[in-house]
């Protein structure tokens, strides 16, 4: 799990197409320490795995490696990524830190375009204070945003300011726009989305109410699978 609470921007260093799939080599000073083989980042908000063994880190200090299926190349925009591509980079959460976000998996749910920015009002030395965003909404993930509800936007914890149909908006302030990509982001880039989790198990929770009862215990619900909705 994360907390969309962005540690570092990171640097791709380099791409490694292994027929549909890839290993993406990351720079990340700040994740890399204490990094092992097997130990969870997220990459623009999708969960990647350490592939290299400490011996591996310690010898390349701030560098790591993961590899990104076919599927997640689908499912995000990290197949958009190219040596020199600057990204948001987070480690897992540590069992009894403050959740200074929401509660983030690094699953992503579908991936929305910037529309447009807004610039907002400047401090007396012309720096900018805030600025809105406005991005795409995927119609399959709609029912899950509301207004003042959690968004996480290339794996950054983000605020919904207006939930409309097909797009939503939120606002940044001078430190996300300084500390993210979210500062640099062109109209019409793609980004990740993921929504909030708890949403979808309400929404599970509630359609379990609807099913019939089972005919073998009586009971009511779901068959309990592993598969991702």
């Amino acid at each position: 799990m994360f907390t969309g609470i962005i540690e570092e921007l990171g640097e791709v260093v380099s791409i490694e197409e292994i027929g549909d799939s890839s290993r993406i080599r990351l720079r990340g000073p700040v994740v890399c320490q204490g990094a092992r083989h097997g130990d969870s980042i997220a990459v623009n908000g999708v969960c990647l795995t350490v592939v290299d063994t400490p011996e591996e880190l310690a010898a390349d200090t701030g560098e790591f490696s993961a590899d990104v299926m076919a599927e997640t190349l689908h499912r995000s925009s990290l197949g958009e990524l190219k040596p020199g591509s600057a990204v948001n980079l987070e480690r897992a959460m540590a069992l009894g830190a403050r959740l200074g976000g929401h509660l983030v998996q690094g699953h992503v749910d579908a991936t929305g375009r910037l529309l447009s920015r807004e610039p907002g009002e400047r401090d007396a030395a012309g720096n900018l204070r805030w600025e809105v965003l406005r991005f795409s909404l995927p119609e399959s993930i709609t029912r899950y945003l509301v207004e003042k509800g959690s968004i996480t936007v290339d794996g950054v914890s983000l605020t919904v300011v207006e939930a409309a149909r097909d797009s939503f908006t939120v606002s940044l302030i001078p430190a996300t726009l300084a500390l993210t990509t979210l500062g640099t982001r062109a109209v019409g880039e793609s980004v990740n989305l993921e929504v909030d989790v708890l949403a979808k198990y309400v929404e599970r929770l509630l359609e379990s109410r609807t099913l019939p009862p089972t005919g073998q215990t009586g009971q009511t619900g779901p068959a309990v699978t592993g598969e991702e909705r």
